[in-house]
């Protein structure tokens, strides 16, 4: 019984002597004033690789011959893009499609009329400046299906660490601004968390020229890539 009341005395003690610690689960402990500061950070650059969907859709009494059709106008589309200059491991199918084609009426049994074939491929840029002569080389081959472009950065990673700098600059700016107004300071920084990174490419819409000897006008003007950091700080 004895022993069992010491024992008591003695957990009952140490939890009061022991420093009052705040802490996130298993993170670091903070004994100081907690300060969470969200940042983002932002750079502009210019587009350097574009990527364009096209395809060839067409139509026929029998699967057969929809497909066969599609196949000799998609077989001229892929050697549009290579003529132009369109390396092979930057030209990939999207996807290949046949469907059945109805006749719709009034209270009447659907009417087979038909087949359509569709075939689609991606395409990546990584000369902006050919993109007009690109697209209309595509149209003159025979695609018929031609959406984008999506403007991107080939190697972003420069241009978000760049980024990255400037919110962890920012969040610092931010944190001592507080500790300041509270009659604190900065003892440290806690954790740094990325909660977002990246950019979201524009998309431009795309203008087909009227005229053959005109290429189609396309501006890759500017994107943002952002990233957003949570940093956590200790004041005393």
């Amino acid at each position: 019984m004895m022993n069992k009341l010491s024992i008591a005395l003695l957990l009952a003690a140490s939890a009061i002597t022991a420093p009052a610690l705040a802490a996130d689960g298993d993170g670091p402990r903070i004994t100081g004033t907690r300060l969470d500061i969200s940042a983002t950070g932002t750079v502009e650059r210019t587009p350097d690789i574009a990527t364009i969907g096209t395809g060839v859709v067409t139509q026929a009494r029998t699967a057969g011959d929809a497909m066969s059709a599609n196949a000799k106008r998609m077989t001229a589309t892929i050697a549009a893009l290579k003529a132009a200059g369109i390396a092979d491991r930057d030209i990939q199918t999207a996807s290949l499609n046949l469907a059945p084609q109805y006749r719709y009426a009034d209270n009447q049994p659907a009417v087979l009329t038909g087949y359509q074939a569709s075939n689609r491929v991606s395409v990546r840029l990584r000369d902006i400046s050919r993109a007009g002569i690109v697209l209309d080389a595509l149209v003159a081959a025979g695609a018929n299906q031609i959406d984008g472009p999506e403007f991107g950065i080939d190697k972003p990673e420069a241009a978000l660490d760049e980024a990255r700098t400037k919110a962890l600059t920012t969040a610092r700016t931010r944190a001592e601004l507080y500790a300041k107004a509270s009659g604190l300071r900065i003892k440290k920084i806690v954790s740094i968390a990325e909660s977002g990174g990246g950019y979201t490419p524009p998309r431009p819409m795309m203008m087909m020229s009227a005229r053959k000897e005109a290429d189609t006008p396309v501006a890759a003007g500017e994107q943002s890539l952002a990233v957003t950091l949570s940093v956590t700080f200790e004041l005393e």
